[in-house]
């Protein structure tokens, strides 16, 4: 019985109302009888990643069509990091994902739709799409809306990041007015999710891994035949699902979570990645905790030469095999567990026997034995600073360890005043503070700030550390998620400009070189700053959102 949800609905003679209204919205009786399939679109004009995706839907409901069920489109929202970052708007960011989670949670579950297939562009959308199949538990397909293909600019490769690191270079006095205006207009040529291994690629890549999409949809560029045929096969796919009652229960699992961290460090994903994992664990009720999280980063390599920090962009990825040809790689390397269910309705090991190997020769990918660094480049961090715990982001480049003193930000906007009038040094540990789950509100990304560093040349001179949290276009020797957070009076907010600062990623430590009377002193004349809202949906969020350690969930 495929239509055993939308039946309570369409089949009951006391539901006449409902029945009723059907027929009003177009059902013929033919129809009342097929399972429905609610297909949620965060498609919008106002942002790249999403302004496609609704034309994505259509091929998806015409799949859908052609496979004898029903479809229904609905909408959901997006936030454009993008657009958002370095304002206060970015504070709606990461809370954006939990109203997208909710609301295709509500539409499916008041709506008795037997199945979903959600269509997502930027970085939240996936996550949220994915809390949301995890809470209903019914067959359920993601459809990644594709990655953009680069910009140019006087033969250089273009990307969103380039953009912010351009301001940094023009507060250097480093790049002429010409070639600031050329890149931000031509930076971004069109639709699809950002280039790099940023969050949305890192995210899309680590939930195919995990067997939540079809083969192919995180490397299939935005604008491609490939992402086409991808959207126009969803249908038969979920009749799949909806025949072998296939479910996310059977999908989502400890291991398939393992599956996903390890394909997005294999590729030197962004820190974010942890954070949405714990959510999505904790939605799908896996038990799923940071110490897993090192546990996955111990052994796993970094292999992909990727931006942020490396030469690639996904497109590139895309040419050489995409994410099936790296599967099969670490399938043979040992690196997954292929006994996995998919939305194929087969296994991991099923279905990397059909994928082809990696391109020959290709350079976007190195092999085991020669990796970019031996172990993951997510470091899960703890010390005075963070005895709950924080997320560093070292590919290795900047190297392992970094000491220098503290200078210390209250605000994203303060530090990026005090990076163009030239007040961080070489060897300051940045910090910024208050800008945690329920100081920021809603802890948002530092990419402005360590743009504008890259670009004044202070990239590989200083480090960062923040209970914000960091965009995937990130690079540099950064360390984000410290929790507890300053707003709930963590040590971050006691720190002082000058205090020595050690961050130490082969021994997983982040210390102030301090003592603990010392920080226990300073605690008691501290006093708790008013929250930034007062009502609305980010109050809501402040005093609902778990730290960011559990995932920063809202349903705890």
């Amino acid at each position: 019985m495929l239509n055993k949800f939308s039946s309570q609905l369409t089949q009951d003679v006391n539901q006449p109302a409902s029945q009723a209204m059907l027929h009003g919205a177009g059902f013929t009786n033919e129809d009342l009888k097929k399972a429905q399939v609610g297909i949620a679109s965060t498609g919008y004009e106002g942002n790249t990643c999403n302004m496609h995706l609704n034309g994505l839907a259509t091929l998806i409901k015409q799949g859908v069509l052609e496979a004898g069920l029903k479809p229904l489109i609905f909408n959901t929202i997006g936030v454009s990091d993008g657009m958002s970052m370095g304002t206060s708007g970015m504070c709606y960011s990461l809370p954006s994902r939990d109203i997208i989670a909710d609301s295709i949670e509500a539409i499916s579950g008041a709506h008795y739709y037997d199945s979903n297939v959600s269509i997502v562009g930027c970085d939240k959308n996936m996550p949220g799409a994915i809390m949301a199949m995890g809470r209903l538990n019914r067959p359920s397909i993601m459809v990644y809306g594709g990655t953009i293909r680069s910009g140019l600019w006087k033969g250089e490769k273009l990307n969103i990041v380039s953009a912010f690191e351009a301001l940094g270079k023009k507060f250097a006095h480093q790049i002429s007015e010409e070639d600031f205006k050329g890149i931000i207009e031509n930076a971004i040529p069109g639709p699809g999710a950002c280039g790099g291994m940023y969050t949305a690629n890192t995210m899309a890549s680590a939930i195919e891994a995990m067997g939540l999409t079809l083969p192919y949809s995180s490397s299939a560029p935005a604008i491609s035949e490939k992402k086409k045929a991808e959207c126009l096969s969803v249908g038969k796919a979920i009749r799949i699902l909806l025949e072998k009652d296939i479910k996310p229960s059977d999908i989502i699992t400890y291991e398939s979570i393992c599956n996903g961290l390890r394909v997005a460090m294999v590729l030197g994903g962004s820190t974010n990645l942890v954070l949405h994992m714990l959510a999505i664990a904790h939605a799908a009720d896996v038990k799923f905790t940071l110490k897993d999280v090192q546990m996955l980063s111990d052994k796993t390599p970094l292999l992909a030469d990727l931006k942020p920090s490396g030469k690639y962009m996904m497109e590139d990825l895309d040419t050489i095999g995409g994410i099936p040809a790296v599967m099969k790689m670490m399938l043979r390397e040992g690196m997954l567990f292929g006994d996995c269910m998919t939305v194929t309705g087969k296994t991991i090991k099923d279905n990397v026997a059909g994928y082809d190997d990696l391109l020959a020769g290709q350079e976007v990918i190195l092999p085991v034995s020669r990796p970019i660094k031996a172990e993951g480049h997510l470091q899960v961090l703890y010390g005075n600073i963070a005895p709950e715990g924080s997320v560093a982001k070292i590919t290795g480049k900047e190297g392992v360890r970094f000491e220098g003193e503290a200078i210390c930000y209250d605000s994203e906007e303060s530090l990026n005043i005090g990076i163009e009038n030239g007040e961080v040094k070489a060897g300051h540990i940045v910090v910024i503070r208050y800008v945690g789950p329920k100081g920021g509100p809603g802890m948002p990304e530092m990419l402005k700030p360590t743009s504008l560093l890259i670009g004044a040349g202070l990239g590989d001179k200083v480090a960062l550390i923040t209970d914000g949290r960091f965009s995937g276009g990130t690079h540099g020797f950064v360390v984000g998620h410290i929790t507890p957070e300053a707003q709930e009076g963590g040590p971050i907010a006691h720190i002082r400009n000058g205090d020595k600062i050690i961050i130490d990623s082969v021994n997983n430590t982040i210390d102030a070189l301090i003592t603990n009377e010392e920080i226990d002193a300073r605690a008691k004349n501290w006093k708790q700053p008013a929250y930034k809202a007062k009502k609305g949906a980010l109050y809501k969020y402040i005093k609902t959102v778990s730290n960011a350690s559990l995932g920063c969930v809202t349903d705890l």
